[in-house]
């Protein structure tokens, strides 16, 4: 592997790891403690708490104009700049209204710098690289993760504006870095920019993204109140996402997966561990279960974000980028969706009983997913004998 790939993917790694681990999270980890200073209602932080992720899908819908002008890079200083402004504005801020507006900022960092690095790396690395690069790239997320479940752990002994200010350091450094790691590429050709898409391509990998989004992001929204219910102490959700982090390290070999089982073979299975986590978090009556399900959410979170931006740089290896941004805004509007219809279900149905039937639901999907791979093979090995 050459130096200059292993740098871009470095640079990647670096504000992926703080938009998408550090300030996308850390508005529900910290809220507690600003809703004490600020008097801020639940329905106001609930109304903020949507707007970050609002925030999320405009960066998201950015990218694609941005790159087309100024190319891949453009889109992740952007995010870079947006996370640390942001975070500086929530560390500072004197009222709710600075507040909102930083953690809208801060969230909408993660939107602006993770799809374009498809467009990078197939820029800069070589076609059987591609794969480890993209997995490292995501792979940051969880070493952000670990880094704001120290700060969150710390928070008990500092302000939580210090943990914004820790996080609006983080993304100054990181922005620097991939400036100088990632370099200035132009933008796409005519001929590439007007690549066609392959909606029949893409249709699989949308169903999966709906299916993981969706069980990730009741994991997310819940896991602090199942903290709550198993009887853990108030540090207990840092040490969640800090556990969650660690657990998805091991997406560092999501490259080496899917050359053993394809792309879609490591998505059914990072679907299920997924799935098996909120099963787990469901049925937790004390620390080991919260703790262990955080490990093993990790583990099927960071390999099935990573191996999204694998399948659709495989589908769409003349755009991937794009395919990529396509995924995630699917992903966004599902991250939209999610809370509203199981928070309707919640209070009737019980917190436990909706994460088991979520975790069911994406075990069921995973099953779905692998007991189609044979019967889509044989399509495509039945169109190459007739081509």
């Amino acid at each position: 592997m050459e130096k200059h790939e292993v740098r871009a993917a470095a640079g990647g790694a670096a504000v992926v790891g703080v938009a998408f681990g550090m300030a996308r999270y850390a508005y529900g980890l910290t809220l507690p403690d600003m809703q004490a200073e600020f008097d801020l209602s639940e329905q106001l932080s609930g109304l903020v708490a949507s707007a970050t992720f609002v925030g999320y899908l405009i960066g998201l819908l950015g990218v694609p104009v941005l790159v087309a002008r100024r190319g891949p890079r453009a889109p992740t200083s952007v995010g870079g700049a947006c996370g640390a402004l942001g975070c500086t504005m929530v560390a500072l801020s004197p009222n709710p209204v600075v507040l909102a507006a930083g953690a809208v900022l801060a969230g909408s960092a993660a939107g602006w710098v993770w799809a374009p690095y498809s467009d990078v790396l197939k820029a800069v690395a070589a076609p059987r690289h591609r794969p480890t690069l993209l997995a490292v790239v995501t792979t940051g997320t969880g070493v952000g993760l670990v880094g704001l479940g120290a700060l969150g752990l710390l928070a008990p002994f500092v302000s939580w504006r210090l943990t914004w200010a820790g996080i609006a350091v983080a993304a100054a450094l990181a922005a620097t870095l991939n400036l100088r790691l990632v370099p200035a590429l132009p933008p796409p050709g005519r001929e590439e920019a007007g690549a066609p898409l392959h909606p029949g391509r893409l249709l699989v990998p949308l169903l999966y993204t709906v299916a993981y989004f969706v069980a990730i992001t009741v994991y997310f929204t819940y896991a602090s109140d199942a903290a709550d219910e198993a009887g853990l102490a108030d540090w207990a959700p840092a040490l969640v996402f800090a556990l969650i982090g660690l657990g998805g390290l091991v997406a560092f070999w999501t490259g080496r997966m899917t050359a053993a089982l394809g792309p879609g073979g490591v998505g059914a299975a990072s679907l299920g561990v997924v799935g098996t986590a909120l099963c787990g978090l469901g049925l937790a009556s004390g620390a080991p279960l919260v703790l262990g399900s955080a490990v093993v959410l990790g583990a099927g979170f960071m390999v099935g974000s990573s191996v999204l931006a694998i399948w659709t740089a495989h589908v769409e290896p003349e755009r991937p980028g794009t395919a990529f941004t396509i995924a995630l805004v699917v992903g966004a509007v599902t991250s939209i969706v999610t809370p509203a219809v199981t928070g309707a279900l919640v209070p009737s149905a019980g917190l436990g009983t909706v994460l088991v039937l979520s975790g069911a639901v994406a075990v069921t999907s995973a099953a779905a997913l692998a007991a189609g791979l044979p019967v889509r093979a044989a399509v495509r090995r039945a169109r190459a004998r007739t081509t």
